[in-house]
């Protein structure tokens, strides 16, 4: 369960920061469950945190997904969880300091924005542990770099978007598909690589031309919202792209999936729409009938993982990488829309699925995470 600001506050003093025990949040305000059979007293001990970025842990996305998987490990570890919301970009690194002085033996930091805090934070904290989701670690002038104490958790979601990009073709009745991004941080760009892969695969298969709209891989650009929360701007991009005959969308913009599905609501547009990070059908039930798929990160699983191995004491700056093979990412149901595809479209999707685990077909991009 999520915190709400109604909820009291632990530590006070941080700029534009609440800071909440997990604790606090059980039923009846009871105290922490005991620690699992078999885990040591020190993993019991152990405070696992996170900060979020201005969307928040309440998003029903990035943000929740990542808080449910460190929730998940403190409830196992029987342990309390700090978080701190950011509110705005200034909030970051402050909040990661006010966690640090709360003696958080991991800090969760929620995606790229987010990456620059979190390096400075465990430059001037060796002895905190930090979990970096959605990106590497740079230095100042933007060049990759290893901290200790930074552990880099990343998504090769180019392999499942390549599986969206071959549905979303599949399924177009007009043979033009778009997307557009929130900003162009590699991982965003990295979905629309894939997307573009796959849609090319299915034209090759299927002696197809269906066009991608909103991204042009070789050159690496496109369509762009500027930010993850411009209700009004999300709109104008996919007025722009139904206007020019496309009919399947994946907006690469968290939540931002809504202003589409709003616009295609209003002018009655046989849309259908692809989802990112988590399913969106779950997210907002009004919008369901638009839901083809969606293009999942299991960060909820990831961050699980990369919170029970830093409590035993099994931390490294290796980074994670999620893929389809250890189903790290993946592609949710077509619910709705099954019964309007062909079976054969599903079949060939899970073979390309099969095909890309083998090594077979090699889905490509700049933004792709190394392990």
């Amino acid at each position: 369960m999520m915190r709400s600001s109604s909820q009291p506050a632990l530590a006070t003093g941080l700029t534009g920061v609440t800071v909440v025990a997990s604790s606090l949040l059980l039923a009846g305000c009871a105290a922490a469950p005991a620690a699992p059979a078999g885990a040591s007293s020190d993993a019991s001990n152990f405070t696992p945190c996170a900060v979020s970025d201005i969307t928040g842990f309440d998003d029903k996305d990035f943000n929740q997904l990542t808080y449910e998987g460190v929730q998940a490990a403190a409830d196992q570890l029987g342990t309390e969880t700090f978080t701190a919301d950011s509110a705005s970009e200034d909030q970051y690194a402050g909040n990661i300091q006010g966690l640090v002085e709360q003696d958080c033996d991991l800090i969760v930091t929620v995606g790229f924005a987010l990456a620059n805090a979190t390096r400075d934070a465990a430059e001037r904290s060796p002895d905190v542990d930090f979990a970096l989701i959605d990106s590497i670690v740079t230095d100042s002038e933007g060049a990759p770099i290893e901290v200790g104490n930074v552990k880099p958790v990343l998504f090769d979601t180019a392999q499942a978007a390549a599986l969206a990009g071959y549905l979303a073709a599949g399924v177009s009745k007009t043979g033009a598909v778009g997307t557009y991004g929130g900003m162009p941080f590699p991982s965003v760009t990295v979905f629309m690589d894939g997307f573009t892969d796959g849609v090319a695969h299915y034209n090759e298969v299927h002696s197809a031309d269906v066009k991608v709209l909103g991204w042009d891989k070789a050159a690496q650009n496109g369509l762009f919202v500027g930010g993850f929360d411009d209700q009004i701007k999300a709109r104008t991009l996919t007025s722009g792209l139904l206007d020019q005959g496309v009919d399947v969308i994946m907006p690469v913009a968290g939540r931002l999936f809504e202003a589409s599905a709003a616009v295609a609501d209003e002018q009655g547009a046989d849309l259908a729409i692809i989802g990112v990070n988590g399913d969106v059908y779950d997210a907002v039930p009004t919008y369901r009938s638009y839901c083809l798929t969606s293009v999942l990160k299991n960060l909820t699983t990831a961050a699980e993982e990369v919170t029970l191995a830093a409590a035993e004491g099994d931390f490294s700056s290796t980074p994670y990488v999620g893929t389809l093979e250890n189903d790290g990412v993946g592609i949710a149901p077509t619910h709705d829309w099954e019964s309007r595809i062909d079976p054969a479209l599903l079949d060939e999707v899970e073979d390309l699925r099969l095909q890309i685990i083998s090594g077979d077909f090699v889905v490509e991009s700049p933004s792709s995470p190394k392990a």
